[in-house]
Formats: C-alpha cells, sequence, structure tokens
C-alpha cells in the first residue's frame, strides 16, 4: 500500500528539505525515523522541495509499506522525529500509483514581512522596514495571475522542461505589523515564490510598479528580478490533491 504524511517543520533547523548523504534535511529525518519504527529501510517522495530555512505548514511526502499500520503510528513518529518538525495526517493513497509530486494539483505558499522591529520575529519572517502601500501591492500581485511564462523568475541552471504555471491565486494581506504575500498554483519554479516577493518589492520604488513588472515578466531574464529576500519568511502552506485520491486514517492519540 502507498501511504502519504502531511509534515510541518521549522526550516531554520535543516539544510532544507531534501535528502542529501548524510546532511540533517527534512526527508532524511523522516526516513530515518520511518525506518525506525518500521524496522526496515523505507525511502520517502516529496511533494515539494523547499530551501534551507524555509518553513512548512503542510508539506507531503508518500511511502510504500506491506503491512498494517499501527493506530499509534503519527504519535510514535512524532516521539522520534527532531523537535521543530512534526506529522499531522496519515493518508492512504486510493490511486495505485498515486506519486505525491506528480498528483499534486496545487501548492500554495504565504511569504510573511514584518515592519517593526521585533526579535522574536527574526527567524519567522522578513524585517522590512520601509513605506509599502497595500493597494499598489495587490495591483502588482493580480498582473501575475494574467502570465504563463515566468522565465524571469527561475534562477539560472534549473532543470526544468517549461517555464509555464497556472496561477491561480496572488494576493497580499494586511496583518497589523505584518504583510503577507499568497500565491497559489500548479507549479513553481525554483526561487520562484521568493523573486515573486522580493521583485514586486522591488518595483514599489518606481512611478508604475504595474509596469515595471510588467516589463521584467514579459523580459523573460532572470538577472532582472530580485531574489534576495531571505528563506525564513517562507512558507509552504498545503499541497492539495483531486478529490478522491487520499483517504485519511484516523490514528489514536
Amino acid at each position: 500500500m502507498r501511504y502519504l504524511l502531511e509534515i510541518a517543520y521549522d526550516g531554520t533547523a535543516f539544510h532544507g528539505s531534501q535528502v542529501q548523504g548524510e546532511l540533517h534535511t527534512v526527508q532524511f529525518a523522516l526516513n530515518k525515523a520511518l525506518s525506525t519504527l518500521l524496522r526496515q529501510p523505507i525511502e520517502t517522495f516529496g511533494a515539494s522541495r523547499t530551501d534551507e530555512g524555509v518553513h512548512a505548514l503542510g508539506n507531503a511526502y508518500h511511502f510504500d509499506w506491506e503491512d498494517g499500520i499501527h493506530p499509534q503510528l503519527i504519535y510514535k513518529l512524532n516521539a522520534l522525529l527532531p523537535p521543530q518538525m512534526a506529522v499531522k495526517r496519515l493518508m492512504q493513497a486510493i490511486k495505485p500509483d498515486f506519486n505525491a509530486r506528480f498528483d499534486a494539483s496545487s501548492r500554495s505558499y504565504r511569504y510573511k514581512i514584518y515592519r517593526k522591529k521585533d526579535p522574536f520575529k527574526q527567524s519567522r519572517a522578513l524585517f522590512f522596514p520601509y513605506p509599502l502601500q497595500l493597494d499598489k501591492l495587490n495591483a502588482t500581485a493580480a498582473v501575475i495571475k494574467e502570465y504563463i511564462d515566468f522565465e524571469s523568475f527561475c534562477k539560472r541552471n534549473s532543470q526544468t522542461f517549461t517555464h509555464n504555471c497556472t496561477i491561480f491565486r496572488s494576493y497580499w494581506e494586511d496583518h497589523g505589523d505584518e504583510l503577507h504575500y499568497i500565491v497559489e498554483a500548479n507549479r513553481f519554479l525554483r526561487g520562484m515564490v521568493r523573486a515573486l516577493v522580493g521583485t514586486q518589492l522591488k518595483v514599489m520604488k518606481q512611478e508604475d510598479p504595474v509596469a515595471a513588472l510588467r516589463k521584467i515578466i514579459e523580459a523573460k531574464n532572470c538577472t532582472l528580478a530580485d531574489f534576495s529576500v531571505t528563506g525564513n519568511g517562507l512558507y509552504l502552506e498545503a499541497v492539495n490533491f483531486p478529490e478522491g485520491f487520499l483517504e485519511e486514517i484516523v490514528q489514536e492519540r
């Protein structure tokens, strides 16, 4: 049987999400905990790769296991995993060849910015103490939904067959001292979300931010985008799958 785990983690504690030899990554820690608990080597496959420092509220990993699932698997896994990481849900795949990466219908991200210095937020959001207008930010965010080709927002030397992405949601929210950028798409390119945020902040200095952003998108040149915003403000909020692909397994506490 194929199963899916929904995982949350503090990205500042890991060298990214994907396995990189013996480095302390999210996937390495998950594979190790599953293998220890199930007493045989277990390899997981992730839905979305996150860079070092990037957080997740709901990344997804599938794995295969031929025996029955323990009614306290989540509880036992969480006891083995590092404190900066937690399993939230366990699901069984209905589709036999289900794949966490390729069967995802969309992924949603949130980027957090705070404007008043706060030592308790420095690893959770980007400190940006400069004037910003929410209406102008939402104007640039709306423009992003009009495009499909996002070559300008893909890092160089990325192994991708296409730069096309379908953006379902793109907008900013006011949370008092914080501003959040929310974006959902069928897929994202390497470094794309951070580039979307950094470039929007960059064009706010222009007389016409919307026109400036359009110029960057249409140039299809990544040197014009701004990839410099830090990973600690970025959260993978959810990986979404089509209805009927998964069934949640209720666990004992």
